[in-house]
């Protein structure tokens, strides 16, 4: 999340912007992946659930991979390290 924050205010924030922040979303409240993803960063980041289906309109669903799928993929690139 970091690495993002830094390209943001590095390639895209401009002089007068407002600091850049970061939104780490998680499927569920695990610590040690919240822990993990935020220690020893000093930018501001909000930590949260969220299902981003429920926020996104109806025609724009079909249009992101499912959980499921991205597990899958996960899972698969965890396999082949």
């Amino acid at each position: 999340l970091n690495f993002y924050l830094s390209a943001v205010d590095s390639l895209v924030k401009a002089d007068d912007d407002k600091p850049t922040i970061g939104i780490l979303l998680c499927r569920d409240k695990k610590k040690i992946e919240t822990e993990f993803a935020l220690r020893d960063i000093s930018k501001p980041m909000g930590v949260s659930e969220f299902t981003l289906t429920e926020a996104l309109p109806d025609n724009l669903k079909g249009d992101l991979p499912t959980v499921e799928e991205l597990e899958s993929e996960l899972e698969k690139r965890e396999l082949d390290e």
